[in-house]
């Protein structure tokens, strides 16, 4: 029986930070250029970080040279994420996502990964905060492209290497998240999509962008459970 990859998005997928990185993000721009309140004009849902700082430096300081301050950037910023993280009232787990993954972590033919624009490390802070980072050995990041689309190959490279085997993304991989970005770049990278509507996009306009299937949000957690359990079958 061939076992099937799931990658999960973070935020408002599994999780919500209660922008954290939203204030970490301020907290960059006024350190390393004078503007506050930089990150609140930005709408970052479905980008991956180095996306979400070229568009601040695009915004605020055209002038400034990306290359080298996306990676400047990056660095204080997950300083100051894992101090927001620490303590952000608006943290919260996603209806159902602590008691779906721990059931599907225990179905041997169900392999969990991640597909998320954070940088890795800032994936694994949030995870951390939120009890869920067991659930997970692998996942492609931000930082390992800024192309969602790419992202995703590589977090099913990734997988391959986990299983010992070739994944053929049509038939094995699902890309769950709560964006039409993540249902596309899922499609993109050739794999199935589950959109879920826990985040800003509602569960019709998902459905729109065509995803195998779309859940309102995963509290029901013996439906989901029954909807990933059979896909094998």
């Amino acid at each position: 029986m061939t076992a099937k990859v799931l990658l999960f998005d973070i935020d408002a997928t599994l999780l919500l930070s209660g922008n954290a990185g939203g204030r970490a993000l301020n907290r960059v721009f006024l350190e390393l250029y004078g503007v506050p309140d930089a990150f609140d004009h930005i709408h970052p849902h479905g980008k991956t970080d180095p996306m979400i700082f070229r568009e601040m430096l695009d915004a605020w300081r055209p002038d400034v040279p990306p290359g080298p301050e996306v990676a400047r950037m990056g660095e204080r910023y997950l300083g100051y994420l894992e101090e927001e993280l620490e303590d952000s009232p608006g943290f919260r787990i996603m209806p159902g996502v602590t008691q779906l993954l721990e059931a599907l972590s225990s179905v041997p033919t169900l392999v969990l990964g991640l597909a998320t624009g954070n940088l890795e490390r800032g994936a694994w802070l949030k995870l951390r905060r939120g009890g869920l980072e067991p659930y997970f050995r692998f996942g492609g990041f931000g930082s390992d492209a800024e192309d969602r689309t790419e992202l995703v190959r590589i977090a099913v490279e990734r997988a391959e290497s986990h299983l010992g085997r070739r994944v053929v993304p049509a038939e094995d991989v699902y890309v769950i998240g709560d964006t039409p970005r993540d249902i596309r770049c899922g499609k993109e990278a050739g794999a199935r999509t589950v959109a879920v509507a826990t985040g800003t996009t509602g569960v019709e306009e998902l459905a729109r962008h065509g995803p195998d299937h779309v859940f309102r949000d995963f509290s029901d957690v013996e439906q989901a459970v029954g909807f990933f359990c059979s896909l094998d079958r």
